[in-house]
């Protein structure tokens, strides 16, 4: 159990919120006193997660590769302090060579152009809040040092999944650009790498680690101070992941 405490008043936005990682976030920035939007495609999950969730959590219906469902969701929300970009999926598990075509598309979909197109929706938002932070989840398959490390595990596994990591390489450089562009106004945006853990994205995740551990350390970036870092790629523990 983490000790963070929110600014009097925060709201924060978690896509992608209704299970996962993305559910253990949502419910570690509400005990940390955030009021927390628990975005889902679908409201029925939604609700059931902001049961479970406890809290000032609150349902919000937003499909991150629809243009109309983000426009809808960014009306609701007139303020807010914290941008979580955590929907993500793995709709390729292919090679380079084998992919196809309409998976590296769907990935892209949700995994970059849906971080995009909600990061952008929310910025005015964001920029009612007096230190807004934005945390994107990323992979530490999406680090190309590592992938082209013959010693390194993600470079044994020779190219697979293509389409999710080179969208979380893209995401990584989204990152930074969005950390270049808003720092004068004051914003940390930050990539994290969460490592591998218990969801339902792949067969090997099932066997992976505690979400709640990636989700602290996802807090930890939501509550940056500010001189905290801003642009990076942040490990679930705390060390700094190369691009």
């Amino acid at each position: 159990m983490n000790d963070f405490v929110a600014p009097q008043d925060s709201t924060a936005l978690v896509t992608g919120a209704n299970k996962g990682i993305g559910k253990e976030i949502a419910r570690q920035l509400a005990d940390a006193g955030f009021t927390v939007y628990v975005g889902s495609r679908d409201l029925g999950r939604g609700e059931q997660a902001v049961k479970e969730i406890g809290g000032d959590a609150r349902p919000l219906v937003i499909d991150v590769t629809d243009e109309q469902s983000i426009a809808a969701a960014a009306r609701a929300v007139d303020s807010l302090d914290v941008l979580v970009n955590n929907a993500g999926i793995m709709a390729d598990d292919a090679k380079a060579p084998e992919a196809s075509m309409d998976g590296f598309r769907r990935t892209y979909e949700t995994n970059v152009f849906g971080v995009l197109a909600v990061t952008n929706a929310f910025l005015p938002a964001l920029r009612r809040s007096p230190r807004p932070r934005i945390v994107n989840i990323s992979s530490g398959t999406g680090s190309l040092t590592q992938s082209a490390d013959p010693s390194h595990p993600f470079a044994v596994s020779v190219g697979s999944a293509a389409a999710y990591r080179s969208s979380k390489a893209a995401l990584n450089a989204l990152t930074l650009y969005y950390a270049q562009a808003l720092d004068a106004e004051g914003f940390k945006v930050n990539a994290l790498a969460p490592g591998l853990r218990k969801t339902d994205l792949t067969a090997r995740a099932a066997s992976g680690g505690d979400p709640a551990e990636a989700a602290e350390a996802a807090v930890r970036l939501a509550l940056l101070p500010d001189d905290g870092p801003t642009g990076a790629f942040v490990s679930w523990d705390g060390s700094t992941v190369p691009w």
